[in-house]
């Protein structure tokens, strides 16, 4: 049974270079015997067992496609973001092939680029058909060529292992043949069509779930005799978004720093620390990873950024990572104000920093999401409208990170603004409404500060309404309590706004069953509009008009006709007879007076 673990070497995000793999074949070159070698043999080094190994499925699922006999498939494209593990879990997969005597030629290439394939295919020539060492190319398709199974051939048993494949172009010409005797196994986070195909399948590695990831946690802090509280490890693992890298990394600061899960947890929970801060350095990453988690996405970034519509992948992830990772919908990053943002910070293309003329569209939008799910860097599932965009949410902290903080503050208005915009003034649709909701609770906590400055959002507003609106009248009301609070803190008493929190809360406190608490709360609102706006203002008079009804509706069915019938004078004078409100005010006064006929009659 094959396991796997976190992430290392490749899954760390900093891939050979072609001419380190040139270097390699140099050596190669210097020191291989001209004579073919013996087999077994295994070309290239396959990176060292991470410590502390969890199963996971996935490695059931690539043995299983080589173990179906006659229906098998023998070319696999494992893929996943950066972190999942994707190295790992194919270095497992051929050590256990190895070691159970499943291949006789096992060759493991670190693909970063098309020379370091190259060069990776030229060491096997060399090592195994004692090829040119001269001409690597040359060699590098001799060994593809003597893949290729030939009538009265020993056969040969292989494994072809194409580690952090980055770009699709790359291996385009170096697939592996077909053979029944031979496997190939490329690991990448790209998700394009063109990596799979006929007789190729592609296998989604995904997180660690909650289970995995604390006996993960657990084991890796016991092996340097840590024990910490299952709970905080759960907590802990959740924190990290159950991301094997993340989970290595931040295990080894604990242990490096002698800190406990629950103190860590609190630094995490510091949103003004960098995720960087709180993971080792570069040189003291464990299981020889050659990256930290806030690099391992960046060039993963550049690689979605240039894809077309160039420039746009990074502001728009940018976007997303003020969003509920668990889902934003299409509405929202296709919204007026995103293709604002997005124009106003699409990348120059070319070394000449040149920006496109056009303004950036829906059409354009839905494409940058493509590019970064191409990368991995998302999920964009359009057939799923509501929550069509998905990003974890340590991609999206990373992300946050590179931000300048007056940057960090302006996009975070520029998110309030698409949620806004996106949100409908009734609301039809119950999923789209909670999602809505759901996403403006995730940029509150990510970016309150600046929700209030230079004042309150309508969008912290809006949710309020949003609530009652679902039914959640009591909902409404405590958020609007604890508007009416911040904005009374940030901008004072009188301030316009902190008046139309106060609203908010009296209107769905008496929504909530309290009528008679609204009543008073109007009251209190009501004497201190007319000291601030005055007796004419139209929220003055609304303050007027609320205070009657649930006046009324607190069993004052008289006070509540005479409050109408004096509100009635002003907004005929005020805004004239054929105003919405004014009519308002008549309907209220005849509903109040019958129910005055009513209540007499009852007594």
């Amino acid at each position: 049974m094959s396991h796997t673990g976190a992430a290392t070497a490749s899954e760390g995000g900093l891939a050979n270079t072609g001419y380190l793999a040139i270097d390699r074949l140099t050596l190669v070159q210097q020191a291989a015997p001209r004579t073919p070698a013996a087999w077994p043999h295994q070309v290239g080094v396959l990176p060292p067992r991470a410590q502390s190994f969890q199963h996971r499925t996935e490695a059931d699922q690539l043995r299983a496609a080589v173990d179906g006999g006659g229906t098998a498939v023998l070319a696999q494209v494992l893929t996943g973001t950066g972190g999942v593990g994707k190295t790992q879990l194919a270095a497992d997969y051929a050590r256990t092939a190895w070691d159970g005597g499943e291949v006789d030629v096992l060759v493991w290439i670190s693909a970063s680029s098309r020379s370091a394939i190259t060069a990776g295919y030229a060491q096997a020539g060399v090592e195994v058909l004692a090829a040119d060492p001269g001409d690597p190319e040359q060699a590098a398709e001799a060994f593809l060529a003597w893949l290729e199974p030939k009538a009265g051939q020993k056969p040969c048993r292989w494994l072809v292992v194409l580690d952090d494949v980055a770009d699709p172009a790359d291996i385009r010409g170096w697939w592996p043949p077909a053979s029944r005797h031979g496997r190939a196994l490329v690991t990448t986070r790209r998700r394009e069509a063109a990596l799979t195909g006929a007789g190729r399948r592609r296998v989604t590695l995904g997180l660690f779930t909650p289970q995995e990831a604390v006996a993960y946690v657990t084991a890796v802090l016991a092996a340097h005799d840590r024990h910490e509280p299952t709970d905080q490890i759960n907590h802990l693992a959740a924190d990290l978004g159950h991301l094997p890298l993340a989970l290595a990394q931040a295990a080894a600061y604990l242990i490096d720093t002698d800190l406990t899960c629950a103190s860590y947890r609190g630094l995490l929970a510091n949103r003004i620390r960098r995720l960087a801060d709180l993971l080792p350095e570069s040189g003291a990453l464990p299981d020889d990873q050659s990256a930290t988690l806030a690099a391992t996405w960046s060039l993963s970034i550049e690689r979605a950024n240039q894809i077309r519509p160039v420039g746009l992948a990074r502001p728009m992830l940018q976007l997303a990572a003020m969003l509920d990772p668990n889902g934003i919908p299409a509405a929202v990053l296709t919204s007026q104000p995103a293709l604002v943002h997005l124009t106003g910070h699409r990348a120059p293309i070319g070394t000449g920093g040149i920006h496109p003329p056009a303004r950036v569209s829906a059409e354009d939008a839905a494409l940058a999401l493509r590019a970064l799910h191409r990368l991995s860097l998302i999920d964009h599932t359009p057939d799923t409208p509501h929550q069509a965009v998905r990003v974890h949410q340590l991609i999206q902290r990373a992300t946050r990170d590179t931000l300048t903080p007056d940057q960090h503050d302006r996009l975070a208005r520029t998110a309030a603004d698409t949620l806004t915009t996106a949100w409908p003034a009734i609301e039809r649709d119950a999923a789209l409404a909670q999602a809505l909701r759901a996403n403006t609770d995730v940029l509150t906590r990510t970016a309150e500060d600046a929700l209030y400055r230079p004042d309150p959002h309508d969008v912290l507003f809006r949710i309020g309404k949003s609530l009652g609106q679902a039914g959640q009248a009591a909902a409404a009301a405590a958020h609007s309590h604890r508007l009416a609070e911040t904005t009374g803190h940030r901008l004072g008493p009188d301030h316009p706004d902190t008046l139309a929190a106060r609203s908010h809360l009296a209107y769905w406190q008496g929504r909530a069953g309290d009528a008679a608490g609204a009543a008073a709360a109007f009251e209190e609102l009501l004497a201190d509009r007319l000291r601030v706006l005055g007796p004419d203002h139209p929220e003055t008079l609304a303050a007027r008009h609320n205070f009657a009804s649930f006046r009324g509706e607190a069993g004052d069915a008289a006070g509540a006709a005479a409050a109408f019938e004096e509100l009635l004078a002003d907004r005929l004078r005020v805004q004239g007879p054929d105003h919405p409100n004014t009519l308002a005010a008549h309907d209220d006064l005849a509903h109040w007076r019958g129910e005055m006929v009513v209540d007499e009659s009852t007594d």
